[in-house]
């Protein structure tokens, strides 16, 4: 027995697809065009397009771990993982699309982007540097961003108020023109 596919997701799975494209074809141009540790100011004091490498987890997280094998195959798994889970969500949930299932479709495709670069190249491409002020960003790239507005849009929607639908039934509804049994 085949459980049937919902109907959005397939929209769903694009915005994934775009998403995963646009992380590719951005990580092969920047490794293509800028030496490894370089950089091209884009605005000055604020933002370059740079080319390094990043073994570890967000922010290089783990990166200088004395067990770097161990590491990489910790994240690769821990990201399948949360691929699968995410997955799971998408196909649950894939029968209209919101804030939620835009934002699930968002980390998934986030997740595989950097899963794929840890299995074929053992390390990310991260090539994004912010400088806000005398603050510097950690270098990053599309499918960071990807997994980052994925969970800033489920947290958005968790604070925004839910919509009830309306309750069926005599109970749910009072008619106006009954007395309330109260005295004026």
């Amino acid at each position: 027995m085949s459980l049937p596919v919902p109907r959005r997701l397939p929209w769903l799975l694009l915005i994934s697809a775009l998403v995963i494209l646009a992380d590719r074809l951005s990580k092969t141009l920047v490794a293509a065009r800028i030496p490894l540790g370089e950089a091209i100011p884009v605005v000055p004091h604020f933002l370059r397009i740079t080319h390094w490498t990043n073994e570890g987890a967000a922010f290089s997280l783990f990166a200088d771990s004395a067990s770097p094998n161990a590491v990489r195959w910790g994240l690769i798994a821990f990201s399948i993982f949360a691929a699968l889970v995410v997955l799971v969500a998408l196909v649950r949930f894939g029968d209209r699309i919101n804030i939620t299932t835009v934002a699930l479709a968002l980390i998934f495709a986030g997740a595989l982007g950097n899963v794929h670069d840890r299995i074929v190249y053992g390390s990310v491409v991260d090539f994004i540097e912010l400088h806000i002020f005398s603050y510097h960003w950690p270098d990053f790239n599309v499918a960071d961003s990807s997994i980052v507005t994925g969970a800033c849009l489920l947290l958005l929607d968790s604070l925004l108020p839910k919509k009830h639908p309306e309750a069926s039934g005599a109970s749910a509804t009072a008619d106006p023109s009954a007395p309330s049994g109260r005295s004026g």
